[in-house]
């Protein structure tokens, strides 16, 4: 049996919430990543949420035969103030509860496919699998920020 590709984006989730959970201990200075973009832990967790929604709208558009919206928002280039609040126990709680939820859309959805679909030709896109295979590098986000305890 294959492995629901789905899986993958929920285990990068899960590698990601590792470092999220030690995150109230940051003390309030933002990380520079080698690229020289600004991460918090508000910034890291938003921009993982962020990365999954873009690519489940484009899974979703694919599915249906539709082109994909363009992603126009600012993404890691901006730092808000919010991105600037401390970071609490019950911030990571709410990024648990949204981060995994994102994660397993992925796994229900993919599974609610012929498994033929994952690997069907969409080109000038992805394939689905291999949206899956890169959101696999999205607790590149939470690594900016890294492990706190």
């Amino acid at each position: 049996m294959t492995q629901n590709p789905g899986e993958l984006v929920a285990d990068a989730v899960q590698r990601s919430l590792k470092l999220v959970f030690t995150w109230p201990a940051w003390d309030g200075v933002p990380r520079t990543s080698d690229d020289d973009r600004t991460f918090t832990p508000h910034k890291a967790v938003r921009r993982i949420a962020d990365h999954l929604v873009d690519h489940l709208a484009e899974v979703e558009a694919l599915l249906a035969g539709v082109p994909t919206q363009p992603d126009e928002w600012h993404a890691s280039a901006l730092t808000s103030a919010a991105d600037l609040a401390p970071f609490s126990a019950a911030d990571v709680r709410e990024a648990e509860q949204r981060l995994t939820r994102l994660g397993r859309t992925f796994v229900l959805r993919y599974a609610a496919l012929d498994p033929a679909e994952w690997d069907k030709d969409r080109t000038p896109n992805w394939t689905l699998r291999q949206i899956a295979e890169h959101l696999t590098e999205l607790d590149w986000y939470a690594e900016q920020v890294g492990d706190l305890s």
